[in-house]
């Protein structure tokens, strides 16, 4: 193999064993930022071996002994870790391979992980950085490109969240009973931030960034089988499957966001769909109420089983958005349930509960907010208003491809065509 396809196979190595890897070595000297360091040192190994002796039949195996070795020998002659030497270099010395005996220790290595990464102690910004690169195996020049933020920045905000796990001791272990449940929220809700910024990205030139939506359902469904009996993990799984199946119909050929009435829904990818689905009846089936996430699961699959707009369900639309506003009260949550009330009921319905959230200046800034006001006036007729509010609403997006449209729609109301906007 040449130098550049073994760096590709290295790279793609890497993306796929450096969770498990630096999971399993956190395990080993309980310290996240130790257990990176010396993952990194395997890595760069790799860089410097495999051009030469290619890549070894099991590239995870290799690094994991790697790591330990080099592990040990930091431990023996670094002196702040003098007090951890004698037991962690046993641990080291005596769990050298990988192999399938161990297939359940590496899972719940990888879910204490997860959990340490998203642990509460940090602020949100930080657990999605440190979950990007630990989990993700994201360059910290990945992770600022995705959320178009300096490299420095990034970088920062992983090292404080290092040390701030390390100042803390949080313990690397997966929660059990009442703190399991209090704790997965806060991890669930790192995913899906994750997702939701590839899905519509709040600033830059591009309507969407598909990478990260599809790191968000790797670690999704990472999560969904080292937490099989958590309802809403599967909900969260199945509301990200069913989001994803529609990102290629999202797009028109130069660029330009479709909403979702118009797009094109042979181009949304069945499979997505039918993994969405299963995961929803897997999350039902686990019993208990509907969370927070299944229910949004819920909805999409409302749009997933409409073959054609207009068969489109929005009275269990909008039924399902009452049940998601009285378990998770929230203003964005009533916006969309506005929208479905307009599908549903007319915009007038949908005019009145838009203009009672304005009253309360919640969203304040939010351009969905005067974007969804702008269309129901435009259904009614009141178009010198709707044109205002579609100004409104471009002046307050930072992405440059949603700020183009929302002036498209000003502009075309005052020829009497108003094309509809994106979801």
């Amino acid at each position: 193999m040449t130098t550049p396809s073994v760096h590709r196979s290295i790279e793609a190595v890497w993306r796929i064993e450096s969770a498990r890897l630096i999971a399993g070595l956190v395990r080993m000297v309980r310290d996240v930022g130790l257990a990176e360091d010396f993952a990194q040192d395997a890595l760069l190994s790799a860089l410097e071996k495999w051009p030469e002796s290619g890549v070894p039949d099991n590239p995870g195996a290799w690094l994991m002994a790697t790591a330990k070795n080099q592990a040990i020998d930091q431990i023996r002659r670094s002196r702040r870790l003098e007090q951890k030497q004698g037991q962690v270099a046993r641990d080291l010395m005596t769990t050298v391979q990988i192999d399938a005996s161990r297939d359940d220790e590496i899972g719940d290595d990888l879910l204490s992980l997860i959990f340490t990464c998203c642990h509460p102690v940090l602020a949100t910004e930080g657990r999605v950085a440190l979950t990007l690169r630990l989990l993700g195996g994201l360059r910290t020049e990945e992770i600022a490109r995705a959320f178009l933020v300096s490299t420095s920045t990034i970088a920062r905000r992983i090292v404080r969240a290092k040390k701030t796990l390390a100042a803390a001791r949080v313990p690397f272990e997966v929660p059990s009973g009442d703190e399991l449940a209090a704790r997965l929220p806060a991890v669930l809700e790192v995913v899906y931030l994750i997702f939701n910024e590839g899905y519509a990205a709040t600033a830059g030139g591009d309507w969407m960034r598909p990478s990260l939506c599809e790191d968000a359902l790797r670690l999704g469904r990472i999560l969904a089988e080292l937490a099989p009996r958590e309802p809403e993990v599967h909900g969260l799984v199945a509301l990200m499957e069913l989001q994803a199946s529609r990102l290629h119909a999202r797009v028109g050929p130069d660029g330009r966001p479709v909403r979702l009435l118009d797009q094109d829904r042979a181009r949304w990818d069945h499979l997505l769909i039918g993994r969405g689905l299963r995961a929803l009846d897997r999350a039902r089936g686990l019993g208990g109420a509907a969370g927070p996430y299944a229910l949004q699961a819920a909805i999409a699959a409302c749009h997933a089983r409409a073959v054609r707009p207009e068969l489109t369900d929005w009275l269990r639309i909008t039924a399902l958005y009452d049940a998601l506003s009285q378990l998770m009260p929230s203003p964005v949550v009533d916006l969309n349930r506005a929208v479905a009330l307009g599908m549903a009921y007319g915009p007038a319905a949908g005019l009145e509960l838009v203009d009672a959230i304005a009253e309360t200046s919640a969203l304040d800034g939010y351009h969905l907010l005067a974007s969804v006001r702008g269309d129901l006036l435009a259904k009614l007729g009141r178009l010198e208003e709707a044109h205002a509010e579609f100004l409104r609403a471009a002046s307050m997006t930072q992405n440059m491809r949603v700020r183009a449209l929302l002036q498209e729609r000003a502009a075309a109301i005052t020829v009497g065509a108003c094309p509809r906007s994106p979801s």
